[in-house]
């Protein structure tokens, strides 16, 4: 294999939904600049996320209307009958 390929910042990272704040721990590489302290007592860096299993309508099953942006209420708004 070639070296220096692979990241070698792999550390444990929490994940957090915001829709509905499930957590879970995790190795990753990516940057961050928040941390949290978790339920061991530990500090670890934070990813906040708009969505994951927990929260996506394909694994659970009901349809969640996720709107970040606004995008719906633009669309609305575009083509709304008069």
């Amino acid at each position: 294999m070639k070296k220096d390929l692979h990241p070698s910042n792999y550390r444990l990272v929490v994940f957090k939904d915001m829709s509905n704040d499930y957590s879970f721990v995790t190795k990753s590489c990516v940057d961050t600049k928040e941390t949290i302290t978790w339920e061991d007592g530990n500090e670890y860096p934070l990813v906040k996320l708009e969505i994951s299993h927990t929260s996506h309508p394909f694994y659970t099953g009901k349809m969640k209307l996720v709107d970040t942006a606004g995008r719906i209420d633009k669309f609305r708004t575009r083509y709304n009958k008069k």
